[in-house]
């Protein structure tokens, strides 16, 4: 049986793209039974691609699988090259990890669901364990510190199993994220730090120029890329030999999306040291063929100054979907109320209408999470635009202003309701029984949100855990030791900072403001359990 016009006919347009549309010809004639999601990612081709094929040649057909009956198979057997692709960089290297795709992938199934309106698409197992291998094959990891800016993947999981002699740290904005990857890695034993961030409002200090390696999956859209590669850049604590990790994907027949995120790049004076095509794959993403290429970029000594230039200047839209997509569009900022409960805001923090309250001093959020403020405003009043709700308990844990006043988008969600995304976490922390209740009284109308400065508590633990919380800037582990020191009379530093390390050992080199969620609700009993402690290492030995 002779090859269809229809088929001829897609081959010779896709030209020397062709090995695409043969890879899927051969397998749909191997007598397996293939669905179009794994047509799509095994060959790398566009869904738009494998649905014309399958069109042109009328397959057999069960529920959602396909296939070409023998009779018709034979005519399509030899397109396809035998030896065909290219040879996967570290497959070689999988037989010495027995067990590491069979354990990430149980670690992917049990991960928090993907978030759409964060571009959320899981990379699949063995993607995230080649991206380990070749982490281990391509650098020297022993004493190396690896910086995943983003994880939803679980890179950082495999890099920890696969080289436990290297330093791990996460950076993400999802609070279910940063609590899986802690809890997983507590339970196999592995180290992996967790820091929560909005990479639109900045790295967190404790990661700012420390990592050898970056890696990074960020949204597919050229602001996308070009903030998640300008805080890797930020991340680097050796310009001139740290190297960034990132994936990026565009279908076959979107050259320029690839050209736009490639400029970004070139924007940021970073050099594609080498570029492995189709090395991601992923469950889903079938618009890009459910692929992605995995660039090692180099930093030259342009691309810290070229970062520090253009973080800051992205806007909140960054992904595809949802509120924060590139096609939103902005809301402008509503006016404080004011009126009879006085409240008159010596500052503002966000983007406001220049006519709203114009001798105001202002500050953008960015800045104000990155250090303290440098007067003591009594009331401060924040805006919070569309896709940076999640930032809002960091924004209120940035000042020590009596009365805060925030205007949210939209009213705040009810953890669980109707419509609500499963990452929204940030509301839990300012309930009545979240971390935020040692700090502020909160109250919520509709669209607004005012926080007032309560009493500092009478108990000792609820001193520190207070004065942890008010120093939002600083170190978590010295004002803790500090706290410990004034609470334990006759407690020397050395001890308290002992103490410190073992109630809360991922309290080192952090400060609130980064601290997740989990970690922030853990807070309060770590404290007292360092009092217990620290009231037993005062004592003399006998």
């Amino acid at each position: 049986m002779e090859e269809s016009e229809g088929v001829s006919r897609l081959l010779a347009e896709a030209g020397v793209d062709a090995r695409r549309l043969r890879d899927a010809l051969g397998l749909l004639s191997d007598g397996s039974w293939w669905t179009l999601a794994d047509l799509v990612r095994v060959t790398a081709t566009s869904r738009r691609g494998v649905e014309a094929l399958l069109r042109e040649l009328g397959p057999q057909r069960s529920g959602d699988r396909f296939r070409l009956p023998p009779a018709r198979a034979a005519a399509y057997r030899g397109l396809r090259d035998p030896a065909g692709g290219l040879t996967d960089p570290v497959g070689h290297l999988l037989d010495r990890h027995p067990g590491a795709v069979e354990r990430m992938a149980g670690l992917i199934a049990g991960a928090p669901r993907g978030r759409q309106a964060l571009d959320h698409v899981s990379a699949t197992p063995g993607t995230v364990v080649r991206r380990a291998l070749l982490l281990g094959a391509r650098f020297w990891l022993p004493g190396a510190r690896v910086l995943c800016v983003g994880d939803h993947d679980l890179t950082s999981l495999a890099v920890a199993r696969l080289h436990p002699e290297a330093e791990v740290t996460v950076v993400d904005i999802d609070e279910r994220v940063l609590a899986y990857i802690a809890g997983r890695a507590a339970e196999e034993g592995l180290t992996v730090r967790t820091r929560w961030a909005d990479l639109r409002l900045g790295l967190p200090p404790s990661v700012r120029e420390q990592a050898d390696l970056v890696i990074t999956d960020p949204p597919y859209t050229p602001e996308g890329i070009g903030l998640f590669a300008a805080r890797a850049v930020e991340g680097l604590r050796d310009i001139e030999r740290g190297r960034v990790l990132l994936a990026y994907g565009a279908g076959e027949r979107s050259p320029m999306l690839a050209h736009k995120v490639q400029a970004a790049l070139h924007d940021l004076a970073l050099v594609t040291e080498a570029m492995y095509p189709d090395f991601n794959r992923y469950f889903g993403a079938e618009a890009i063929g459910s692929a992605a290429d995995l660039y090692i970029l180099r930093p030259t000594t342009r691309s810290r100054p070229a970062a520090a230039a253009r973080a800051d200047r992205f806007a909140a839209a960054i992904y595809t979907h949802g509120p924060s997509s590139v096609e939103s569009r902005p809301t402008g900022a509503p006016a404080p109320r004011t009126g009879d409960d006085g409240f008159t805001p010596a500052l503002l923090v966000g983007d406001w209408p220049k006519d709203t309250f114009p001798k105001t001093p202002r500050v953008r959020p960015a800045v104000w999470l990155a250090k303290p403020y440098a007067s003591s405003p009594t009331h401060v009043a924040i805006t919070v635009p569309p896709g940076l709700e999640p930032s809002t308990p960091r924004l209120l844990l940035a000042t020590r202003a009596d009365h805060v006043r925030l205007l949210l988008p939209a009213p705040l969600p009810t953890l669980g309701g109707p419509g609500t995304d499963p990452g929204d976490l940030w509301p839990e922390l300012l309930s009545p029984t979240g971390p935020l209740a040692a700090v502020y009284e909160i109250k919520v109308t509709g669209t607004v949100v005012d926080a007032v400065r309560v009493p500092m508590p009478q108990d000792a633990a609820g001193r520190l855990v207070r004065g942890i919380l008010d120093n939002a800037h600083g170190k978590l582990a010295n004002t803790w030791r500090e706290g410990l020191i004034r609470a334990c009379d006759g407690l020397t530093k050395r001890q308290a900072r002992a103490v410190v390390a073992e109630a809360a050992p991922w309290a080192e080199d952090v400060t609130p403001l980064e601290l997740p969620a989990h970690r922030l609700d853990e807070l309060p009993d770590a404290v007292a359990a360092s009092l217990r402690l620290g009231a037993v290492a005062r004592e003399p030995a006998k």
